[in-house]
């Protein structure tokens, strides 16, 4: 190589006519072996101020001297070339070659202070070799990393569908599990009750069985999806790298604050899943709580809504429930004490009583209320004046008040007929009583001759004398 240094393989710099000076007299120089690491380790490329021949030594357009190191290729170096830096690079190589002084180390003085920065020119000019080794860098890169994300990509979209996939195969089971429990509970009504008994009540069965399978199916995939999706989206964290330990800690700690905190409302919610799930009482039922009696108007998880006998709306907690009584499951009993004068003929009685209520069994509504013949118990009281007669009727459930009424109102009108009296008249001497006697005790105020009347009589005033009244 012409009269350049050992190992350069570029040739003499192309350098500007004579009279110019300043920006054309700065280019890019340097072989490797001026490449400098200082602080990155990485061959980093030292800019130079190149002196041409013919082109002097005086100031350029920045104030500063065109000296430095001969061109490669022009002969050598003069003795006054000093390294000059010409562009300001990014990171520690640039100020390693800007200043030796900003890399060396430092004596800590007590007042520190800034040492200031070096007359540079900060632009910063772009070089092919720059930026094919960003490009090379960022290849590898990516071609290290590309394998890992298309893995940890593939798992996370397989861990969704299969959650999504599972959640809809569990609610159809559920919904089918649901549906044919409920069939099942259909086949085994039994139709054959006096009078039809169940031609209204299997509507309202229905109604129950169908509002009682919505509220535990709604609840078992309720519990499916949070399960599934809450798994899954554990699943997805721990494929993205994220460390489930302190995430489950601290949602185990929060989920004990707030059982803790909540432990009514979970009672409540947990008493009123047993209710649904046993069937204790449904909409329409009449049930006695303890706190309140009225018909069920709504049954929830937490709360359930009556209405009283008033008209009143009463909300009462489910956990709050420690016993029930339905008046509404099974059957009724429907119980009537006929009172039947003490002289009138028992069997009479009640071959009038069996015939009125076969009677009633077989109208329109009460064929289907009336689910068994009507049972005479036999006689319950004897009074002075009278014999109590006790009736039965099993009935369907909520309606034993309403067979009762019309019971008592056909057998007065079947005694009225028959000239059956329901209670003997008292007589004394031969004088029929139509009221009835004081059951007041006795007075002797009521006496004239006992002493207590005497003594509440006023005595009388003394009568003057007769020589008081001839007196002035």
């Amino acid at each position: 190589m012409p009269g350049g240094t050992s190992g350069c393989t570029r040739g003499p710099p192309q350098c500007p006519p004579e009279g110019r000076s300043g920006r054309s007299e700065r280019w890019w120089g340097g072989c490797p072996q001026e490449r400098t690491g200082a602080l990155t380790g990485r061959p980093a490329r030292s800019v130079r101020l190149v002196a041409c021949p013919g082109v002097g030594s005086g100031p350029d357009r920045l104030g500063r001297r065109s000296v430095g190191r001969a061109c490669r290729g022009a002969g050598p170096a003069t003795p006054s070339a000093r390294k000059v830096p010409h562009v300001f690079r990014s990171g520690a190589t640039g100020l390693a070659d800007a200043s030796p002084a900003l890399t060396s180390p430092a004596t800590p003085s007590p007042n520190p202070t800034a040492p200031p920065l070096p007359q540079l020119d900060l632009r910063i000019p772009t070089s092919t070799q720059e930026v094919s080794d960003t490009t090379k860098q960022a290849a590898s890169w990516l071609d290290t990393h590309w394998q890992e994300w298309l893995a940890s990509g593939v798992r996370i979209v397989f861990i969704i569908v299969l959650a999504l996939v599972l959640r809809a195969v569990v609610r159809k089971l559920i919904t089918q599990l649901i549906a044919r429990m409920a069939r099942s509970h259909e086949s085994h009504d039994d139709p054959s009750r006096i009078g039809g008994l169940l031609a209204n009540t299997g509507v309202v069965n229905t109604e129950r069985r169908q509002q009682r399978s919505e509220a535990i199916g709604s609840v078992l995939r309720s519990v499916a999806s949070f399960t599934i999706l809450g798994t899954a989206a554990l699943m997805v964290l721990a494929a993205l790298g994220v460390n489930l330990a302190p995430l489950l800690a601290s949602a185990g700690v929060a989920g004990v604050a707030i059982g803790f905190g909540a432990r009514n409302l979970v009672t409540d919610f947990l008493s009123g899943v047993f209710m649904i799930m046993e069937d204790q009482y449904g909409v329409g039922d009449e049930i006695d709580t303890g706190v309140a009696t009225g018909t069920v108007l709504e049954v929830g998880l937490r709360v359930t809504k009556l209405r009283g006998a008033g008209g009143e709306i009463w909300y009462i907690r489910n956990g709050e429930v420690k016993r029930i009584a339905n008046m509404s499951q099974g059957w009724s009993t429907a119980t009537v004490d006929v009172q039947v004068g003490y002289k009138e003929d028992l069997v009479r009685a009640e071959d009038l009583i069996l015939e009125t209520a076969e009677a009633l069994a077989k109208e329109t509504p009460y064929d289907e209320l009336v689910w068994e013949p009507v049972k005479i118990l036999g006689v319950e009281s004897v009074a002075a004046d009278s014999v109590m007669m006790r009736v039965e009727a099993r009935t369907a459930p909520g309606k034993a008040p309403v067979v009762a009424r019309a019971l008592r109102q056909r057998l007065k009108s079947a005694f009225d007929v028959a000239g059956i009296k329901v209670k003997e008249e008292a007589t004394a001497t031969g004088v029929s009583f139509a009221l009835a006697a004081d059951p007041s005790p006795p007075s002797s105020l009521a006496d004239p001759t006992s002493a207590r009347y005497r003594a509440t009589e006023p005595i009388p005033l003394p009568k003057p004398a007769s020589d008081d009244l001839t007196r002035p």
